[in-house]
């Protein structure tokens, strides 16, 4: 026990140690930086063990088995100290040993993507600095390196150079963003008020915002949030490819302007979360600018295309948005949270921003300070940037796209052998990485099929072999990978859908 360790006898008469809090605060002073290396080595250590013990992407324990071991951990426990070994192994115990690992090669769930090592070796300096980065004076260099890195991701996109944008907690976020920006531009544009400072006109309960009825969730979600109602978005079929009808989107607009309802904006998806099927962007890019719409681009899913020369065709159009949102944690292969919300003019920005004389006074941006927090709907803020920072330093543009590249073969390889095969039924052509289909081993019984790939999914998590997820289309279920792992081979594909076809088999027989 060192010096500034102290002891102290519990209810029960043993021996607790409590460390001096001294010892715990991250400095420059010796005891300090000592512990802080310890501490890293013995987490790192942990971490590695579960990585080499675990060969599942999960255990199959059951919710019930999950929540009786918290249920035994009272409040009055947080009074107690421990070691940090003690807390390790708890952990291990509470979390490390059930942790859905979404690095494994059987995991083909949802779009969780594996993580690069030069971005935990970011996420280092990003925790352990904890620079914030909403003003100049909390973050520096850092706040070049974001501005560098927005820089870049502006030119993939096509922007013009006075285009901006800055880093976001994700999708959803970014795409609030966008429909902020829609709204408030066509308010300041169309009525003698400023919404920052009167609100909404009488008239915004009319707004109607277009984008496909495959689109991401986030969109009703925001809008009801931004004061106009989900019942603001008007959804458009889709055709054989999920794509966005743009005939029937044109036709929508037109009987919202007969209904009396007033168009405001369009939603392009660049990779729905279902199918990562891609619309076409160039006309409805076409079909916005005709009738004066904002035109926002949803590319949280399908950002990374644009990075990859053998790829990035399919995000034509995108460089016409006004907006566009992209998610690094999923192509960029980043962990959460690293995104971003992106606009082709920085004169946008006025209707974001506020000064705040403790933060960003106007005198501060008089004199070329940059103003990060004028651009984000967030104040405290974490310098996310670093890891995409490190990625691009260390292993380069080329290199990333080939993950990327890499999910797409594999996509396609499972979308070709699952239509070879009589037992299955695939619905559409992967685009990006997303498979949607389901195990038809007979006829004529479709809602047989909606009972047995339900219990496909769920049984096969619960037996954490190898995590798969499920989706509806039209009131039916399907399942779905996700093909995002480089790693995963033919031969890992071919071994999820034998335990697709077992479990499907172990049903019919019960059933």
């Amino acid at each position: 026990m060192n010096i500034l360790e102290q002891t102290k006898q519990d209810s029960k008469n043993k021996l607790v140690v409590v460390n001096h809090p001294r010892e715990h605060i991250f400095s420059n002073e010796k005891i300090g930086i000592s512990n802080y290396k310890k501490s890293m080595k013995k987490a790192i250590h942990a971490i590695s063990n579960t990585l080499k013990d675990r060969k599942t992407p999960f255990t199959g324990k059951s919710i019930a088995v999950l929540r009786e071991k918290f249920n035994k951990i009272q409040l009055e426990h947080f009074k107690e100290t421990h070691s940090l070994e003690y807390v390790i192994e708890e952990l291990k115990e509470l979390y490390l040993d059930d942790c859905v690992h979404f690095h494994h090669p059987k995991y083909i769930a949802h779009l969780n993507c594996p993580i690069l090592t030069p971005t935990l070796v970011a996420e280092t300096f990003i925790s352990s600095l904890n620079s914030s980065m909403d003003t100049w004076d909390q973050s520096t260099g850092g706040t070049f390196i974001e501005l560098k890195l927005i820089e870049w991701t502006l030119d993939i996109l096509g922007f013009p150079t006075e285009g901006d944008g800055i880093f976001t907690s994700g999708g959803t976020q970014s795409n609030m963003m966008g429909l902020l920006l829609a709204r408030d531009f066509y308010i300041k544009n169309n009525y003698d008020i400023d919404p920052k400072m009167e609100g909404l006109p009488a008239d915004a309960s009319k707004f109607r915002v277009f984008c496909s009825d495959v689109s991401h969730f986030s969109l009703k979600k925001n809008l009801s949030l931004l004061g106009l109602g989900q019942n603001a978005v008007i959804p458009i079929t889709v055709d054989a490819d999920f794509k966005m009808d743009v005939k029937k989107l044109e036709l929508a607009i037109e009987e919202q302007k007969q209904l009396g309802n007033i168009p405001i904006a369009i939603v392009g998806t660049a990779g729905t979360t279902d199918f990562g099927s891609i619309d076409p962007l160039p006309i409805i890019s076409a079909i916005a600018k005709q009738n004066k719409l904002w035109f926002h681009v949803d590319a949280a899913y399908g950002g990374g295309l644009l990075i990859s020369e053998k790829h990035k065709s399919k995000l034509r159009g995108i460089e016409l948005a006004d907006s566009a949102t992209i998610d690094y944690h999923k192509t960029f292969y980043q962990p959460v949270s690293s995104s971003g919300f992106f606009m082709r003019d920085k004169s946008f920005i006025d209707y974001i921003k506020y000064h705040a004389d403790y933060l960003n006074s106007k005198e501060q941006e008089e004199e070329g300070i940059p103003n990060m927090v004028k651009k984000s709907i967030q104040t405290t803020r974490r310098f996310d940037a670093l890891k995409l920072w490190f990625t691009l330093r260390m292993i380069g543009v080329e290199g990333l796209s080939s993950y990327l590249e890499k999910a797409i073969e594999s996509a396609q390889f499972t979308a070709q052998y699952l239509s070879e095969r009589k037992d299955f039924e695939i619905i559409h052509q992967p685009e990006i990485s997303a498979v949607v289909f389901r195990y038809t081993p007979y006829s004529g019984l479709d809602a047989t099929y909606c009972n047995l790939n339900s219990h496909i999914r769920k049984a096969m998590f619960n037996e954490g072999k190898a995590i798969i997820t499920s989706t509806k289309v039209k009131e039916e279920v399907f399942l779905k990978f996700t093909l995002l792992n480089p790693l995963t081979t033919t031969k890992d594909i071919e071994e999820v859908i034998d335990l697709i076809v077992f479990h499907g088999q172990q049903y019919s027989l019960k059933n």
